[in-house]
């Protein structure tokens, strides 16, 4: 959920277009909490004001709410903000409808700013870097969870064979360049049904590497390396 110069906010291509398999991809992603409690260990979620850019349907909204004192939601899609603010309905949450490029918050209001798969591309997301530090209470974190080709897993394979133009060396460099340190992480993707399984691969990749990667994998768990970029506004 950012933009590039002159081009605006850039389509999600996966949970825009099938939010419902991406529900099912959230519901099996990292069930024993690793992002989570990679977070808390850098900045306490406890008495937290959170924003959680790009939260799409508003899945991780909830369990925010579970140990930290204020999390919001901002989402720039108009129907994804709809079925957030449905999903939230009677938990007094809020959900903003805006991109990362405008906050519409005041400076220094909040303490942890949380990304999920919002926030990896590198370059050209800076005015969005820009706003999440303004928006920053001094010693706020900015934690920004992304896909680490780099690592041995199996979605990293997956990602780098799929995606062969992407360049993961030019996208460590760029985050370096912005101050940001780079933690990395071992999640799994669990699902309850190889039919579920499917669906995402098939969202999250083209249709002959998706029918590849099935073909090869079995069983219904996927190791899965991020890899999560934070930096501290200082005090």
């Amino acid at each position: 959920m950012s933009a590039h110069p002159g081009r605006g906010t850039i389509p999600s291509p996966n949970i825009w277009g099938t939010p419902e398999v991406y529900e099912l991809e959230n519901l099996a992603s990292d069930r024993a909490g690793v992002i989570d409690a990679a977070i808390g260990a850098l900045h306490p979620w406890a008495g937290a004001r959170v924003l959680d850019v790009g939260c799409g349907s508003g899945f991780h909204l909830p369990r925010f709410a579970s140990y930290a004192a204020e999390p919001v939601g901002l989402e720039p899609h108009p129907p994804l903000v709809a079925a957030a603010r449905e999903r939230l309905r009677d938990s007094g949450l809020e959900v903003l409808e805006g991109s990362a490029e405008a906050i519409p918050l005041a400076d220094g209001s909040i303490d942890i700013v949380h990304a999920r798969w919002a926030y990896f591309f590198g370059p050209g997301c800076e005015p969005g870097l820009a706003e999440v530090e303004r928006v920053l209470a001094p010693g706020g974190l900015a934690a920004f969870v992304d896909n680490d080709v780099r690592a041995e897993s199996t979605f990293s394979r997956w990602f780098a064979s799929a995606y062969p133009a992407y360049d993961p060396e030019g996208v460590e460099r760029f985050w370096r360049r912005q101050g940001f340190t780079t933690e990395r992480l071992v999640i799994e993707w669990s699902f309850d049904r190889r039919d579920d399984l499917a669906a995402v691969v098939g969202i999250e990749f083209p249709p002959e590497a998706a029918e590849r990667f099935l073909a090869e994998h079995e069983g219904l768990n996927v190791d899965y390396a991020v890899a999560l970029r934070w930096r501290r506004r200082p005090d």
